[in-house]
């Protein structure tokens, strides 16, 4: 079965996936900048998120938890991210994914497993290097919002991530500098950035990487 519809083909996809060379970069890159644009900036901070994949009691498939940031934040408001934030001084980066995660929508760290860490992504307009943590869930999680960070909670199929419909583009600007960047469209919500970019190497290492546009 393929691993967008079965919890246990996933985690056999992706236990043997996390443990080689991962696609990096280059699929990064398929929903964002390129390479030799995030190295043009000194990264100075870490952040960390947690990428979590869980059955969904509706379908029992595969699905991922993304959050819409709160307008009243100071960075990335009113956007679609991951679970997590700013790893603090002395802290384990997996732990602070766990720890961003409880705090936000209501994960707790022992019902899950942590698999394995993405490719870090350099975040040229903040100077941080975000670290993606794949983890798995046995059920869904009790998923609750922190009201003061978290808008929205989204639980996305991965099988609809997957989808080429849902592959879209526009114009923004981005420094003093307008790009055509790819998002995708989900739930009424324009995933891009950074998490879009992370989600296009994890459908990468499930062999599922989006398709350039046109």
């Amino acid at each position: 079965m393929h691993p967008f519809e079965s919890m246990a083909a996933l985690e056999r996809a992706l236990r043997n996936s996390l443990r080689g060379a991962l696609p990096g970069h280059a699929a990064q890159s398929l929903m964002g900048r390129t390479p030799r644009e995030l190295r043009a900036l000194p990264y100075d901070h870490r952040g960390a998120v947690l990428v979590l994949l869980y059955p969904h009691p509706s379908d029992a498939r595969p699905h991922v938890v993304l959050t819409l940031r709160s307008p009243e934040l100071r960075r990335h408001r009113g956007q679609v991210s991951f679970p997590g934030g700013v790893v603090e001084p002395e802290e384990d980066l997996a732990a602070a994914a766990l720890r961003e995660a409880e705090e936000e929508v209501n994960v707790h760290p022992a019902a899950v497993e942590v698999l394995g860490m993405l490719t870090p992504l350099p975040m040229p307009h903040t100077g941080f290097v975000l670290h993606p943590f794949v983890a798995l869930a046995p059920v869904r999680p009790d998923l609750r919002a922190c009201e003061r960070e978290v808008a929205r909670v989204l639980e996305v199929p991965l099988a609809v991530l997957a989808d080429p419909a849902r592959l879209r583009e526009e114009p923004r600007l981005l420094g003093e500098q307008v790009y055509q960047v790819p998002y995708f469209d989900v739930e009424g919500e324009k995933v891009w950035g950074a998490t879009a970019m992370i989600l296009a190497e994890l459908l990468a290492v499930l062999g599922a990487p989006p398709r350039p546009l046109p």
